[in-house]
């Protein structure tokens, strides 16, 4: 089965990386400039933020369409199920 990303969800998944994918720019930056510790600290803190941000639509859009179809397949549900509570605990690092 293919992944699925709502299309409005597509759009702001796109403009988060892009923002992520400037973050990190800014930090390598800030390492090479030998900026102070704490404020790359700070930087990396906003990257890890923003890729919460971007996990958390996605999942969004997994339970939404995947979870849910398979639920509607009783014979696929508890697969599912357990792929998203793998995913879940991988996302929480559990």
């Amino acid at each position: 089965m293919h992944g699925y990303i709502k299309a409005d969800h597509k759009d702001q998944l796109t403009n988060r990386l892009r923002r992520i994918e400037g973050q990190v720019r800014g930090v390598q930056r800030m390492v090479d400039e030998e900026a102070y510790c704490v404020d790359i600290l700070t930087q990396i803190s906003s990257l890890i933020a923003a890729s919460e941000k971007v996990a958390a639509l996605v999942l969004r859009d997994h339970v939404e369409h995947c979870v849910k179809e398979s639920i509607r397949n009783e014979d696929e549900a508890e697969e599912k199920i357990d792929e998203l509570v793998a995913a879940v605990e991988r996302f929480l690092k559990v």
